[in-house]
């Protein structure tokens, strides 16, 4: 692949998007990340995507605005459903996604980390969605992820100013989940996506896909869903290793 390096630690696989040195996301960056993720929804080896950005600069710094300067209005609307389309498949992966966010992370680079399940940044990173410095408005789900994220308030801070949040400033407002030293951040986010990895596959599945219709659903529907995906895990031979795992006071084994 051209703008994707693909690695691979046991079951954890690791996007580093590379286009430049900010790495910016243009419809072929776009492309290829939408068929390495239709590529990667059956695959059962596969316990863990971790998407971050080449380099030291950025994990992804904006669209290509030259490309978008030539757009017209149908060019554009189309070229915001193709990215709606390719986070919304991220965010509905049956595995966890963990973003490391290794420097700025603005506009498309923002909705894209928003698409993860969990994000962590590095000390040097810086996180936006200027998009109204260029009279636009976030095109890749900002509008409708941010404000699930952060506070109602928050969202529209950072939508109407344009302004840049520090990784300090982000994670006190809910943002991200956690900073590392600018070197360490990979390694720390792979060690807890191993953390989280050990645990029962089918829970990990299912707990990502209720709380994922947590935002579209009414709680009550909520809870009954809850209830009815709590009661069939009891049935799996996954439950029975964790319930008996922790009876014997010995580790579980999910494999």
């Amino acid at each position: 692949m051209k703008y994707l390096n693909i690695k691979n630690d046991n079951s954890i696989t690791i996007i580093e998007i590379q286009n430049g040195s900010f790495n910016t996301l243009n419809s072929k960056v776009l492309l290829e990340l939408d068929s390495f993720i239709d590529s990667i929804k059956n695959d059962s080896k596969i316990k863990c995507l971790i998407i971050t950005g080449s380099g030291d600069k950025a994990f992804v710094a904006g669209a290509d605005i030259k490309e978008m300067s030539l757009m017209n209005k149908v060019d554009a609307a189309n070229h915001s459903k193709l990215g709606q389309k390719i986070f919304s498949k991220i965010e509905s992966l049956h595995i966890p996604v963990i973003a490391a966010i290794n420097g700025y992370a603005l506009g498309g680079g923002c909705e894209l980390s928003l698409a993860c399940h969990i994000r962590y940044a590095s000390k040097n990173a810086y996180i936006g969605q200027p998009e109204v410095k260029l009279g636009l408005i976030a095109g890749f789900g900002g509008t409708q992820r941010l404000g699930k994220v952060v506070s109602k308030g928050k969202a529209l801070e950072m939508l109407l100013t344009g302004k840049m949040y520090s990784s300090s400033e982000a994670l006190n407002i809910g943002l991200i989940d956690g900073i590392f030293n600018d070197k360490e951040l990979l390694e720390k986010v792979i060690n807890i996506a191993k953390k989280i990895i050990a645990n029962g596959p089918k829970s990990i599945t299912k707990t990502i896909e209720l709380v994922n219709k947590s935002y579209h659903l009414d709680q009550n529907d909520g809870f009954n869903i809850e209830s009815i995906e709590f009661g069939k895990l009891f049935d799996e031979k996954e439950s029975d290793e964790g319930m008996d795992a922790f009876i014997n006071k010995r580790k579980p084994n999910f494999e």
